[in-house]
């Protein structure tokens, strides 16, 4: 085959959103049939039919989506699939169930549907799941063919990187094709285990970018910990995979995920430990919430523009460019709070308490933290959570990564407008304090759930109430 042949992403969503559209769709058609057409069940009345078909088939599009079931289907396991569709339905009927139940209570409907629902479930699932089954079917057999298949590269030049080499060589279908082994600390080797040895480990950015990487595979030996370190830094601006051979699980408790490749036992870097359906909650939650603070503290907003026209001479809102989800830039909305050309003689610095740069009207509006307001539009673009690591400005990210081993991990997450470090900690008016929050930073990303961003939110009103905590 001359070149590897491309499905995206969006393809394969199209291709499992066709599949499930028909296997929901025909189970209710079969549940229509046997409950209203065949006669063999006694109809109170006469139910419609095209309309609640597609109402239905909405109701699990969204459970679907908010599970995660529409991610990408790289070489997902067969049972993996059925599982997720068999839970995911589980939740589903019963919520189905009971709000059936209430509207037929509410209509003073009285009669037991239960057996309907399961004999509904039953349908639904063995269409579903036969489907989805035939789609892994068919991504095997493209897999093999050479259809959407990833290029990987192991990293290390030992027994480990050789046998993992094999085990994935002789399984086609997990549709990956390692490109070649990458040396630690150079070495004369040209080849290994029959194939070429691209590069240096300091110049893997390089050996991913120019041989369109998209898994990498540590395969070091025993009591390489801070190289590992140093590897996973090096990844973490670069969109790949990264899985660990054990031995070194250890030194990374908290922050990796066993995955199995045909048997052979891999440790998957998750640097985001959330579940789908929170990511897809969490951002529901994200623009309910900054919509209604927009609209609750409008007459507050308005008043905080006026107040800072009369104070000082400038523009209302003040915009910085910050970094955001992987370091994609992105200019964040505040209340202006500082004189114009604040920084002009003195370049990018920290804020500090009683700052002479803060006018007197910005010192009250950053007291009582309305100049944060503004952030509420960031959110409603998605270009900021209201809980996550405080954005920082691409001067500070670039500097603090020079002395501050990780300090790149907090991009791998939407910044927020509060967060635990801005709960937990001060002002940063030294590296130390940066070292400290970040600290906090990566605690939450590791421990990322909805559970946690409640807490945080209340924790942050009894911050703004008592006047403690930064959150800039």
């Amino acid at each position: 085959m001359g070149g590897k042949a491309v499905i995206t992403t969006s393809s394969q969503k199209y291709f499992l959103f066709f599949t499930d559209f028909l296997a929901v769709n025909l189970a209710y058609i079969v549940f229509f049939i046997l409950r209203v057409e065949t006669g063999w069940f006694d109809i109170i009345y006469m139910p419609d039919f095209l309309l609640p078909m597609l109402v239905i088939f909405f109701y699990w599009f969204v459970i679907f989506t908010f599970v995660g079931l529409y991610k990408s289907w790289f070489a997902l396991s067969r049972f993996d699939e059925v599982s997720k569709i068999f839970k995911a339905s589980f939740v589903g009927i019963f919520i189905l169930f009971f709000l059936i139940f209430i509207d037929d209570y509410s209509a003073g409907v009285q009669y037991d549907g239960r057996m309907f629902i399961v004999m509904y479930w039953a349908l639904f699932f063995s269409f579903v799941s036969g489907g989805r089954l035939i789609i892994r079917s068919i991504q095997r057999s493209l897999l093999v063919r050479g259809y959407g298949r990833k290029n990987a590269v192991i990293i290390g030049i030992n027994e480990k990187g050789g046998k993992i080499y094999e085990d994935i060589k002789s399984h086609r279908a997990l549709g990956i094709d390692v490109k070649g082994f990458v040396a630690i600390n150079g070495g004369s080797e040209i080849e290994f285990s029959g194939i070429p040895v691209l590069g240096s480990h300091r110049d893997l950015i390089n050996i991913i970018k120019q041989n369109d990487i998209s898994e990498v595979v540590i395969a070091l030996e025993r009591h390489d910990e801070d190289l590992l370190i140093k590897l996973i830094s090096d990844c973490e601006n670069v969109n790949v995979g990264l899985k660990i051979v054990p031995d070194l699980y250890e030194i990374l408790s908290g922050q990796a995920r066993t995955a199995q490749l045909y048997g052979f036992p891999l440790i998957d870097i998750h640097p985001v430990i959330m579940p789908e359906w929170e990511k897809s909650l969490k951002r529901v939650v994200d623009i309910v919430i900054s919509f209604l603070i927009l609209i609750v503290t409008s007459p507050i907003i308005l008043l905080a523009a006026i107040a800072i026209k009369i104070n000082s001479p400038g523009p209302v809102f003040y915009m910085q460019e910050r970094c955001g989800l992987n370091g994609k830039p992105f200019r964040i909305i505040k209340f202006r709070s500082m004189y114009v050309d604040a920084e002009k003689h003195t370049g990018p610095v920290w804020s500090v308490k009683n700052d002479p740069r803060v006018t007197a009207v910005g010192g009250f509006l950053r007291k009582i933290r309305v100049d944060e307001l503004p952030q509420m539009i960031n959110v409603l673009k998605g270009e900021m959570s209201l809980i996550g690591p405080r954005p920082e400005r691409p001067f500070f990210v670039e500097k603090l990564s020079e002395e501050i081993p990780y300090y790149k991990r907090r991009l791998r997450v939407k910044p927020g407008v509060t967060g635990w470090a801005q709960v937990k900690h001060k002002y940063d008016e030294s590296v130390e304090d940066v070292k400290m929050k970040l600290k906090y930073d990566l605690f939450y990303i590791e421990n990322m759930s909805i559970r946690m961003d409640m807490k945080i939110l209340l924790r942050t009103v009894f911050v703004v109430i008592f006047g403690k905590g930064h959150f800039d």
